[in-house]
């Protein structure tokens, strides 16, 4: 069969690539990165870590998967020039020819970038010419996920599997999202490129700076230790260039400092996130803002060292998360946000609601993609928000929330990632009791509404933080009035006092506070039977938060 378009030259062969001839600013061997002293000293030992260390376990790996005749690999990635660079080592070191193809430029060696003659740009066209070959080779075909819905396509494909391992070849399907069809995977096996570790993005963060540096000349580059260190842990998960893409960002102002971290968390986020089922919390507190809550809160400073430091202690397991069971607005919402912030962790939300989906399979999946991002954001504390609401034990849908209460507890069981897990729950009854036991969370603690202190400190809490705290003030005799308030409530009384004296050219006083606390029916009143029933279950089954 002779080739309809052999005789055809690619319209692109002769095209110069317009950057071919321009010089890179940075090829300049002197060095004009000015820095803090510290800088140079912080980089040493970094130097001694290759940015793309991994890459020769990558390099070996490829090999022997090419060598045990596998017939076809699937590659997943965006980062499309450093998997075709992987590709052309591997083929160096083992000896093998290795050929790209896309339906642009059809076939060209990796070695040397020339199009052969024969240049395929059909797909069916390429499996042909792949099929006929009777000599070893490596063939990677970009972006072939678009054609794989052909039956006719598929069944060559298989042909070439099933001689492949014979003829020393092997068939590379690589593309930033691949949907392999069921017939073909028993011929065929994934392979992943490794991301970065917290080293390697340090210096990849490092190298940023300079070539920024040589690039902009004379300008001085201020660089916080610290907030590398933090930066680099954040990024872990990304690739290559997208760690120097963010780190290039961060140097706009010429300063990389802490003031750079949450932006570049808020980033990573928004990369990774394809669901919008798992949502990125920017803003966090501290403990200094929650009132009361000291057990919870001595708890939780004795794990901090353990699961935020470096290097793991020997026979001392990380925490996995805890449970939080109380009384609406009582601060359980707030005490989750406080756990990021005292940490200085990232806090992801997962929305429950979001996650069903009317189509069988579907829920479990989305949950599967939300942890799977929590464990890339990692570092991280997860908050599962009114966990009760998606967890339902009744089965009235289906079983779809028994099924995704599988799929979490699976996750609780197996994690290995360090993400601290802070659900919430107001509805005791409805939480199933796998979900309960000890292994699944840490601890279960039960946020119960505020004593007289804790009511005093919310009181202090909430008036500073708009400024009108006041000697004036009467706590006593508010302690008194707001009796049996959570701390939602009476930040809320607060709030209307504001409301009452604005336009009145007052300020908030005692008597106005008072006048709005004893107008009020909290919770405590409203749904007595029901928060006594609560508090009744909890007092031998939790600790006290």
């Amino acid at each position: 069969i002779q080739h309809p378009a052999s005789s055809i030259q690619h319209p692109a062969s002769s095209i110069q690539h317009p950057a071919s001839s321009i010089q890179h600013p940075a090829s300049s061997i002197q060095h004009t990165l000015i820095v803090k002293l510290y800088f140079n000293a912080f980089c040493h030992d970094a130097h001694r870590i290759s940015a793309v260390h991994y890459s020769m376990h990558e390099s070996k790996d490829l090999i022997e998967l090419i060598k045990s005749r596998t017939p076809i690999v699937v590659l997943e990635t965006n980062e499309e020039t450093r998997a075709l660079k992987l590709f052309q080592k591997a083929s160096e070191e083992s000896g093998i020819p290795a050929y790209s193809w896309t339906i642009t430029q059809g076939v060209q060696r990796l070695d040397n970038n020339q199009h052969r003659g024969d240049s395929y740009t059909e797909p069916a066209e390429i499996l042909l010419y792949i099929w006929n070959l009777s000599y070893s080779g490596i063939y990677i075909l970009l972006d072939f996920h678009h054609y794989l819905d052909n039956p006719r396509l598929i069944r060559m494909v298989k042909d070439i599997a099933l001689k492949a391992a014979d003829r020393g070849q092997t068939l590379v399907f690589l593309s930033h999202e691949f949907e392999f069809p069921a017939e073909l995977n028993h011929y065929s096996a994934r392979f992943e490129l490794q991301l970065p570790d917290e080293e390697a993005c340090q210096k990849l963060i490092i190298d940023e700076a300079r070539n920024w540096a040589d690039e902009h000349k004379g300008i001085r580059i201020q660089v916080n230790r610290r907030a590398i260190e933090q930066m680099a842990r954040n990024m872990t998960g990304l690739s290559v260039f997208e760690i120097k893409r963010l780190a290039r960002h961060a140097m706009r102002d010429h300063v990389l400092d802490e003031s750079d971290v949450g932006e570049v968390t808020q980033a990573k986020y928004e990369l990774l996130n394809k669901e919008d089922v798992i949502y990125y919390e920017p803003a966090t507190e501290r403990f200094s803002e929650v009132g009361g809550l000291l057990h919870l809160k001595n708890w939780l400073e004795k794990r901090r060292e353990i699961f935020c430091g470096k290097e793991p202690i020997a026979g001392v397991d990380a925490p996995k998360g805890i449970l939080l069971l109380g009384v609406q607005g009582s601060g359980k919402s707030l005490a989750a946000k406080a756990v990021a912030g005292s940490w200085g962790l990232p806090l992801l939300r997962l929305d429950f609601g979001t996650l069903f989906n009317k189509f069988y399979g579907e829920t479990e999946r989305k949950t599967r993609e939300a942890l799977k991002m929590a464990e890339v954001m990692a570092p991280c504390i997860l908050w599962l928000d009114e966990i009760e609401k998606g967890l339902s034990t009744q089965d009235n849908d289906g079983g779809t929330s028994r099924r995704l209460l599988g799929t979490l507890l699976t996750w609780m069981a197996e994690r290995a990632a360090p993400v601290f897990m802070v659900a919430t729950a107001n509805d005791i009854s409805s939480l199933p009791p796998e979900l309960l036991r000890k292994g699944r969370v840490d601890e279960i603690f039960f946020v119960d509404l505020p004593d007289r202190a804790a009511r005093a400190e919310i009181f202090k809490i909430h008036l500073k933080k708009r400024s009108i705290y006041s000697p004036d003030f009467d706590v006593e005799a508010l302690l008194d009035a707001s009796n049996g308030f959570s701390g939602a409530e009476i930040e809320q009384a607060i709030i209307s006092g504001i409301y009452a004296v604005t336009g009145k050219s007052g300020f908030l006083n005692q008597q106005v506070l008072l006048k709005e606390l004893r107008g009020t029916r909290p919770l405590s009143v409203v749904m007595a039977e029901s928060i006594s029933q609560m508090r009744s279950w909890a007092e031998e089954r939790t600790i006290k938060a």
